[in-house]
């Protein structure tokens, strides 16, 4: 690992370890429940924001999350998700992306957060890192359908994306359920998209059990995330629509060591082409970058 990634991966963690210290309370969950018949009233699933790298979203992402807070999941929000105001009963995050998103919204509420944790650690291959998030999705999904402190509830899980819906992650696991698309029972919904789009961070999918004990979906609503000034800039995009076009220009400084400075610009948008998700310039003095796929 070059001294630039380093110091990269020094300054996510002691970010991560500010997140999870100052702003937010957590629970880590590790061991599965004992099983019985339970079902929640509601499950409310989006994914994580624009991110960075493997440890932190983008400032459009950390806008989104401050967006989500004030326009839909937090206390008091202008147009909120739970119209009773009593606020979710559970809040579920999986990766460093997703509680980083959801953290501002927990925090408004003072609701610890069920924490199924996927942290990408040095040497963790990708297909590892696939194995951890198929586990870690079961584990969630069957707390959520057996466990007795959601049944009846509202649950909110913000998850990556893969393991929301995928069919060719599906098709690659054909003697498991991975998905919460799976294991959830939202493929019993014929409305239910089989794949959520990798551009797109812009919707909620809302899930009712209207049958009390009965694990099986009742109704299914996508809603679009749009959000008013002085949110404005966050993306809110149709479904099946890449992300408006937009670059944004990230810094980090490393004052014990100068040279280890660095600056990236993220691109997301319509205007390119060659890559699903973001392009990263690295800035290696004022003149001269190249642009290279993230």
């Amino acid at each position: 690992m070059d001294t630039q990634h380093k110091t990269e991966r020094r300054n996510s963690i002691n970010r991560l370890r500010a997140i999870l210290s100052g702003t937010i309370l957590f629970s880590l969950v590790v061991t599965p429940v004992v099983e019985i018949e339970a079902a929640p009233r509601q499950i409310i699933i989006l994914r994580h924001g624009e991110k960075q790298d493997s440890y932190k979203l983008t400032p459009i992402g950390q806008m989104r999350s401050l967006a989500l807070r004030a326009n839909y999941l937090g206390k008091d929000a202008a147009s909120s998700l739970f119209p009773d105001g009593a606020g979710p009963d559970g809040i579920f995050a999986i990766t460093l992306h997703t509680l980083e998103l959801v953290s501002p919204a927990a925090q408004s509420w003072g609701l610890p957060l069920q924490l199924y944790s996927v942290v990408p650690l040095p040497g963790l291959s990708k297909q590892d890192e696939i194995l951890q998030l198929n586990q870690r999705t079961q584990q969630a999904a069957n707390a959520l359908l057996t466990d007795p402190r959601w049944d009846g509830k509202t649950v909110v899980m913000v998850w990556e994306h893969d393991h929301i819906a995928k069919k060719k992650l599906e098709e690659q696991f054909p003697d498991e359920k991975v998905t919460l698309r799976q294991l959830l029972n939202l493929e019993l919904l014929p409305q239910v998209p089989e794949s959520w789009d990798g551009n797109n961070y812009d919707y909620f999918w809302i899930v009712d059990y209207g049958n009390p004990g009965s694990a099986i979906p009742t109704r299914f609503t996508m809603q679009k995330q749009v959000f008013p000034p002085p949110y404005e800039a966050v993306p809110s995009n149709d479904w099946g629509a890449p992300e408006n076009s937009f670059c944004e220009l990230f810094c980090e400084s490393d004052w014990d060591n100068p040279e280890n400075s660095f600056c990236k610009v993220f691109c997301f948008g319509t205007d390119i082409s060659e890559s699903p998700d973001t392009l990263t310039s690295d800035l290696t003095n004022n003149d001269d970058y190249i642009l290279h796929h993230h």
